[in-house]
């Protein structure tokens, strides 16, 4: 009876790492999760809780802070720092005014980075002074392992994500119902005041595959590669999945339907949630508590000094070891000549 026991128990283990393998080399992401929004429970994840590059992600919470602070009709004027902003088409203009509602889709369905930085600085006159409010409000939010260094996502600054945490900001950003608007909406078009006319078409392919899908935000920069997040209906529960690092945009939307397909299998009770952690690179872990450059250089300094106290000592203890070995040598001598 205990050998069938040890049996079906060494069995159960043997198919749950097989799952385990096949499900984490399913999935090119390095970073990605899927979570159960009824509950808050980890679905699927591979490395759910290490820090990535954020790219244009980061726009969601440029959204959610703008809406929280100016009226969907509020008029924006467009800076120069604004305009001069690298971004994607289309080119919004010195000068030109839109309304904070335009500004919105722009930036979330088309990801135009001049917008985010128009939002930016309609709120808080700055977009340095932004992110700190960015920052303040990720923590409200319950994104512990996420800093952000700008409001569209570009290279630059200490900036980083985990794909957990962006599941959080996806969640909090639904209950704003111009994001939700934005975010499943295919096709736009969006009028400046000065009377410039922009066709804009979403970036998330999927709201024309999957009718699933409720919507969801694309981001991508050389180092952060493509990212995604969505929220989407899987069996009439809500669910929400990240990713971070994908290599192309192809296989972002195939990991996406990896994602929800696990999701499905665990919600049906078919399949266990399961948690990957990888050694992939560039991976850091999100507990990973950073060392300061100066808090560094201490150390390293420390480390020298101890060294060489260890050096010293070392030395000292050669030179009287020969020191001794000497002594005795001329005893010896002295004896004989006596």
């Amino acid at each position: 009876m205990r050998n069938l026991s040890f049996y079906f128990v060494f069995i159960s283990m043997f198919f749950l790492i097989i799952a385990t393998f096949c499900y984490s080399e399913e999935i090119d992401a390095p970073a990605a999760v899927v979570v159960d929004a009824q509950t808050g429970k980890i679905l699927y994840g591979k490395n759910p809780h290490l820090k990535l590059p954020p790219a244009s992600t980061t726009k969601l919470v440029t959204a959610i802070i703008a809406l929280e602070k100016l009226s969907p009709d509020y008029r924006v004027t467009i800076s120069a720092k604004a305009a001069n902003t690298p971004s994607v088409s289309p080119k919004l203009k010195e000068g030109e005014v839109y309304t904070v509602r335009d500004l919105i889709h722009l930036a979330l369905m088309r990801s135009v980075n001049s917008a985010a930085v128009a939002l930016a600085e309609a709120v808080a006159g700055s977009e340095e002074n932004f992110v700190k409010i960015m920052n303040e409000k990720v923590g409200k939010i319950g994104a512990k392992n996420t800093k952000l260094a700008n409001a569209s996502g570009l290279p630059g600054g200490d900036q980083y994500i985990t794909a957990y945490d962006l599941t959080k900001i996806m969640s909090h950003s639904l209950a704003y119902p111009l994001i939700r608007e934005a975010i499943q909406t295919r096709v736009h078009i969006v009028h400046s005041e000065n009377g410039s006319e922009h066709f804009i078409q979403n970036t998330n392919q999927l709201l024309w595959t999957e009718e699933n899908i409720i919507g969801g935000k694309t981001g991508y920069t050389r180092t952060a590669r493509h990212c995604f997040v969505s929220a989407a209906i899987i069996n009439n529960r809500l669910v929400y999945a990240a990713l971070l690092g994908v290599p192309n945009r192809d296989k972002l939307w195939e990991d996406t339907k990896i994602l929800l397909t696990r999701a499905e299998s665990v919600i049906s009770g078919k399949d266990e949630p399961i948690v990957m952690y990888t050694d992939e690179k560039p991976i850091v872990k999100a507990h990973y508590k950073k060392i300061k450059f100066a808090d560094r250089k201490k150390q390293i300094v420390k480390t020298k000094e101890k060294n060489l106290v260890k050096k010293d000592v070392k030395t000292k203890k050669v030179k009287n070891k020969n020191f001794n070995q000497k002594r005795v040598k001329n005893a010896k001598i002295n004896q004989r000549s006596i």
